[in-house]
């Protein structure tokens, strides 16, 4: 048994969705006083009373007993063994109150996560830097007259103006708004893009050749915008992305600017003269600080990550922890760092191998154990920051990538509204984990991996892997 899971567990409503002391049931979006427990008389002439919400996430109990490892056994055996679920599945299921290790199934064996990956860059991240924290993108007077410099800090979700992919994303027509006053009139007349901040490739180790080209992935730069789509107005998941996503946002800077396009070119931003915060007349003075906008804080941005799968703010967030451990940002510094942030928390590291943050990778390999025992934690009272995690977890048909799971399938019924989880999926490799309420109101964590399915076995996998979920959901199990 985890010695932190002894602790007892505290889940915030706003983050999570459930809270275990008081019971709460949470619903289907309502009118705004019925979130807020308003209990106000409709004028008379008021349009037809909603029918009451319906609920999604059943209610937990502290009291509730605990399934016996016996009886878990019994129920989830059969449905582990599930031919289509391949050669190699590892499982572990604990008790989110106590921490206990109620089930295991090879739950101490590295296994090839896909984008549960995401749990741990959100984790990590949340210990790093905080939930509060902002990325920041700079613009500074170049080294020659004329000269501005744009300076990526690893913001993702950057848009051009307003209409950015990512609700709430800070602008480079703000940024540049910064600039004109800072400048005092000079017009600019050329743009240098500094995006030294990542170095190293920009494709990660155990990628599929398919994935820079295919729309789920990209380039990895420390300046772009919209999550290096070409379209920001293209819809989630696949989208096209440009090849170079730090030029494509200084040439959309130089355009706000009124700067040429073949203006821009690639470089690095002086150093500043000291005390030199703010730039002297007309902005000339080589490294001043000609404006600068921030990110969403890192708690929007793990929200983004797991609820909508997103790749490039994983491994956006993932440079975020090397940062913060004064490590390269490149995909190694963040596999290292993390690495030693997860030692950090006293979390179980037998078997963690990570390339990436965003589970791209097939060279990660993470265990369920570790992935449980997170979930634990996250859920605890010792580390409330990390309780950011549950608010994007999707939800057994009703959200993200479960909103199409969980009821339509035979033996999965059970899980809707009540399973809450992060999935993961590469060929080959199918993997859940996250939260489910049992029939009798006892809260688990739960993760199952499964790295050898057959290529085109994808949809039977997930149905298994939900199946599972599910009987965790309907079981008393004592």
């Amino acid at each position: 048994m985890s010695t932190r899971g002894r602790l007892p567990l505290v889940l915030a409503a706003a983050l999570v969705l459930v809270l275990v002391a008081v019971g709460l049931v949470v619903v289907r979006p309502g009118p705004v006083g019925r979130w807020l427990g308003e209990n106000n008389s409709a004028p008379a002439t008021a349009e037809p009373v909603e029918p009451a919400p319906v609920a999604v996430l059943a209610a937990a109990d502290i009291g509730a007993p605990l399934p016996s490892a016996a009886g878990l056994q019994a129920v989830l055996d059969p449905l582990v063994g599930d031919a289509a679920l391949g050669g190699r599945v590892n499982v572990a299921v604990a008790d989110a109150l106590t921490g206990e290790l109620v089930f295991d199934r090879g739950g101490g064996t590295g296994t090839v996560p896909a984008s549960v990956t995401k749990l741990l860059t959100a984790v990590t991240v949340l210990t790093a830097r905080g939930p509060g924290h902002r990325i920041p993108t700079r613009a500074v007077a170049g080294a020659q007259p004329g000269e501005v410099v744009i300076v990526g800090g690893g913001d993702p979700t950057l848009a051009t103006d307003t209409k950015g992919f990512y609700p709430g994303a800070a602008s480079l027509a703000d940024l540049a708004e910064q600039v004109r006053t800072a400048l005092g009139g000079t017009a600019p007349t050329k743009i240098i893009v500094d995006s030294s901040l990542y170095p190293g490739p920009v494709y990660g180790p155990g990628w599929d050749d398919d994935i820079p080209t295919g729309g789920f992935g990209g380039a990895i730069t420390a300046l772009m915008l919209d999550g290096a789509r070409k379209d920001p107005k293209a819809g989630r998941g696949w989208a096209e992305r440009v090849p170079q996503p730090d030029l494509t946002a200084g040439r959309a800077f130089a355009r706000l600017l009124g700067v040429p396009t073949e203006a821009v070119r690639k470089g690095t931003a002086p150093p500043a003269a000291t005390g030199a915060t703010q730039p002297s007349a007309g902005g000339t003075e080589p490294g001043a600080e000609l404006g600068t906008v921030y990110s969403p804080p890192l708690i929007r941005l793990v929200d983004i990550m797991i609820s909508e799968s997103d790749n490039i703010v994983a491994e956006a967030l993932a440079r975020q922890v090397a940062l913060a451990r004064e490590r390269p940002a490149s995909f190694a510094g963040a596999a290292e760092a993390m690495t030693e942030v997860v030692s950090e928390l006293a979390l179980p590291a037998s078997g963690l191998t990570l390339a990436d943050g965003s589970g791209l990778s097939r060279k990660n390999l993470i265990s369920p154990l570790l992935l449980t025992e997170l979930l634990v934690l996250a859920a605890g009272p010792d580390r409330p920051e990390l309780g950011g995690i549950f608010g994007g977890l999707p939800v057994g048909g009703w959200s993200g990538t479960l909103r199409d799971r969980y009821g339509a399938t035979p033996g999965t019924t059970a899980g809707a509204g009540v399973v809450r989880a992060k999935t993961g999926t590469l060929t080959r490799v199918h993997a859940i984990a996250g939260v489910v309420t049992t029939a009798e109101g006892r809260l688990l964590t739960f993760a199952v991996l499964t790295d050898d399915v057959p290529p085109d076995g994808m949809e039977p996998a997930r149905a298994a892997l939900d199946r599972i979920a599910a009987a965790l959901a309907a079981c008393g199990c004592r």
